[in-house]
């Protein structure tokens, strides 16, 4: 299983990013656990800078806007 965080305020944009990795993976048949991380200290504490962040298994994926599909399906496929 994988551990993903959407690292972000809780925006539209983070949204839609929890949306689309739980879709992508389900598509692939990858089991994962998506937490969100709304708490700015946390994910200063990462170094996101950008909103939404995702974390894949405690290393920082991507930062800032929506990640692209095929990239999306690499991480959860790495």
């Amino acid at each position: 299983m994988k551990d993903v965080k959407v690292l972000g305020p809780g925006c539209k944009r983070c949204e839609a990013t929890e949306k689309m990795i739980a879709e992508t993976a389900s598509k692939l048949g990858i089991a994962v656990n998506i937490e969100k991380v709304t708490d700015y200290a946390e994910i200063a504490k990462s170094g996101i800078v950008s909103t939404p962040g995702i974390m894949i298994d405690g290393k920082v994926v991507h930062a800032g806007g929506l990640p692209k599909p095929e990239l999306l399906e690499k991480w959860l496929q790495a």
